[in-house]
């Protein structure tokens, strides 16, 4: 057997193909010219290591990368994300081969709504329109009326009579916050964001004590005593634009550090630092471990090799696309 043969037999388990690679390969070098060669497009989300979003063809939070995903005419789409995003991918652009550098690369908030579960919860609210973050599985997807992210949710939920009852999910950090937002009183499953909910109230207000003139700023799937907290309060892309806009200096940042790379770029002469998580890490800060399962290398063996592909059942994805694309439109 030889080792592509073999990599191929250990792809179930490992979740990504691995083969060896020469020593002193430069990984930008060769990943520059795969996607030349095989008319690819790279899409990166915030959260990804910096490599990767440096050499990516497009940046983006989960709304973002969804609409460059509905128009991009690349031939193979390449996703640095997690598996939702490459599966959202894939419905939008069902004769494309969409690859995802490692299969494992899931989602905390998807895996807190069992499909079977969250389709008992929907038929026992029958009266009740069903709104699902995108960070859901494209199962979860087919049995929603639209799908939103953080940066639409409000304009999704306002689209409906404000006498329609709503079911919100899976996020219910998020659905307290748009309940909030809208005066809406919507039905929230019972699911989160594992890297959102690590966020220590204490070490934050100890932090903040330090930086005084710092302002915190917060994504809506944090708990709502952290949101307690926070100046502003806005999906990725919003985090992104306040502290691009806002005539303060100093920023304490509760999402995922990975974003920081991203605002340093675009603030360079402003102090950005990593909300405190409670978990004792390396930078003390709250990362994804998902999104940290791509590297650049797995990234180049899934563009060389064209493995991992994602796939979703052809009358599945025809299901799940008609609530993506109702979001599009609405956006």
């Amino acid at each position: 057997m030889n080792t592509l043969e073999h990599a191929k037999d250990t792809l179930n388990s490992t979740g990504y193909l691995e083969v060896e690679t020469p020593k002193n390969i430069d990984y930008v070098k060769e990943i520059n010219a795969l996607r030349k060669e095989k008319k690819a497009v790279i899409l990166a989300h915030y959260y990804q290591e910096k490599a990767i979003q440096d050499i990516a063809d497009f940046v983006g939070d989960s709304l973002a990368l969804a609409q460059e995903a509905a128009k991009t005419d690349a031939e193979i789409i390449v996703f640095a994300g997690v598996h939702f995003m490459a599966e959202t991918a894939k419905i939008l652009n069902p004769n494309k081969k969409v690859l995802l550098p490692d299969l494992k690369a899931g989602c905390s908030l998807a895996d807190s709504c069992p499909p079977e579960q969250f389709k008992a919860f929907t038929e026992a609210h029958p009266d009740h329109k069903v709104v699902t973050y995108i960070n859901c599985s494209a199962e979860i997807k087919t049995l929603s009326d639209v799908v939103c992210t953080s940066s639409n949710a409000v304009k999704i939920i306002n689209s409906f009579p404000a006498a329609q009852k709503l079911i919100f999910a899976p996020d219910k950090n998020l659905g307290d916050y748009l309940n909030k937002q809208t005066g809406r009183n919507m039905l929230l499953w019972e699911g989160a964001c594992m890297v959102h909910e690590a966020f220590s109230i204490e070490k934050l207000l100890d932090l903040y004590k330090q930086h005084p003139d710092a302002e915190i700023i917060a994504h809506p799937e944090s708990p709502a005593h952290i949101l307690k907290t926070a100046a502003y309060i806005g999906s990725t892309s919003g985090l992104l634009k306040y502290a691009r806009e806002s005539k303060k200096e100093k920023f304490i940042v509760a999402t995922e550090a990975g974003i920081l790379h991203e605002m340093i770029k675009q603030v360079p002469e402003k102090t950005l630092i990593a909300a405190p998580s409670e978990e004792d890490n390396t930078c003390a800060c709250s990362e994804c471990g998902y999104m940290k399962l791509n590297t650049l290398k797995k990234l180049y063996t899934c563009m060389k090799y064209e493995l991992p592909a994602v796939d979703v059942d052809p009358v599945m994805a025809e299901k799940a696309l008609l609530p993506i694309e109702r979001m599009l439109a609405l956006s």
